[in-house]
């Protein structure tokens, strides 16, 4: 299974408007500052994929991700083909024993299907 992560951002902050020459603009708004992250892996032969909404991208959370797929399939074993990011090295990573890890070459986003979607 290939398997990544990404973050999705919202900041709603007003950059410039259009207003009467002499006449400065008053708009109400809220400042809302919103980020979602999700982790992923997705079999590329059947398209079969396990998604888990996170509370960020680090090392703590990609050991949630990696108990929760476990779970999921206890009596598959899975090939995790993944990127370089540091958490997923981390000495703290917590490997479930039916999920092994291969990495992609550095800088090669394009060897990973998922980061097409």
């Amino acid at each position: 299974m290939y398997q990544d992560e990404a973050g999705f951002g919202r900041i709603s902050k007003l950059g410039s408007c259009w207003s009467p020459i002499g006449v400065g603009p008053h708009v109400h708004s809220h400042y809302i500052r919103e980020f979602r992250y999700y982790y992923g892996a997705v079999d590329a032969y059947t398209g079969e994929s396990f998604f888990l909404r996170a509370g960020g991208c680090n090392t703590e959370w990609m050991n949630v991700f990696l108990e929760e797929l476990s779970q999921a399939y206890p009596d598959d074993y899975f090939l995790l083909v993944m990127d370089n990011a540091i958490w997923h090295k981390s000495s703290t990573l917590k490997i479930p024993t039916n999920i092994g890890f291969a990495f992609i070459p550095p800088y090669t986003p394009e060897m990973n299907p998922l980061n097409k979607c």
